[in-house]
């Protein structure tokens, strides 16, 4: 999307800019000076003026990208003035990535400049009834042979990349403490009293084991259940918690 700047400079029309990098290279090519750190300096207050004056023309959107470049220039512009001024490590890399982005949108100007030219002569251009009825065929190039082809197609191949067959797996189900809470509970309905034993009877795994336990110290805390072990590495007894 284009947007126009007005200048100042242009006192007769107004000047049609595509951003903020086609109104810097345009004072750059203006002043007939390169891509550098001293052509950006010199340029600063040109750009911050069109700026200025144009504010008002161009979009919120647009005003910040303007904005952003402004600031870098200023930064530029500074340690010019000041030489003694040491910059971070990451203003420095956005002076260069502008520096870079303005030298790439420069190449990108000009390559654009010979296709209008090719546009305009219109040589590379076709209707479809130009094709019209004509046969598919195929041209190899003079004196190829089948070796050839076959070498070609092997090359192809080789650079395919490799079809990895990854080794089957199921995901476990996993018992949360919540699930077993309510396994307590609910056992603890249907008798008095239970014990520890007799909830982890038929467990998967050891993880198993370990949650139930978890869950019944969760039902202890919050005074639910009470426990009792007579004996050490004696089976837990577990009980409701009577008031």
């Amino acid at each position: 999307m284009s947007y126009i700047v007005k200048a100042h400079h242009y006192k007769n029309k107004e000047q049609l800019f595509e951003g903020p990098l086609d109104l810097l290279l345009d004072l750059i090519e203006k002043e007939k000076l390169d891509i550098t750190d001293i052509a950006l300096a010199q340029v600063a207050d040109q750009f911050i003026a069109y700026l200025e004056d144009s504010k008002e023309d161009i979009t919120p959107g647009y005003l910040s990208s303007f904005i952003l470049v402004a600031g870098k220039l200023i930064l530029i512009k500074s340690k010019a003035i000041l030489p003694m001024l040491e910059l971070e490590k990451e203003e420095e890399e956005d002076i260069e990535e502008l520096k870079l982005r303005l030298r790439e949108y420069q190449k990108f100007k000009e390559i654009s400049k010979e296709i209008r030219k090719l546009a305009e002569r219109k040589e590379m251009f076709f209707s479809r009834q130009r094709y019209s009825g004509v046969k598919k065929v195929f041209c190899p190039p003079e004196k190829i042979t089948i070796q050839d082809l076959k070498c070609a197609f092997e090359s192809v191949l080789d650079k395919l990349p490799e079809i990895k067959i990854l080794p089957k797996g199921s995901i476990k189900e996993v018992v949360s403490i919540k699930d077993r809470i309510n396994h307590i509970q609910n056992s603890l309905l249907q008798r008095i009293e239970i014990t520890f034993r007799d909830l982890t009877v038929g467990s998967k795994d050891r993880v198993e084991i370990v949650i139930t336990f978890l869950a019944m110290l969760e039902l202890v805390r919050k005074n639910i259940v009470v426990i009792e072990q007579v004996e050490m590495f004696g089976d837990i007894s577990i009980k409701k918690f009577e008031n």
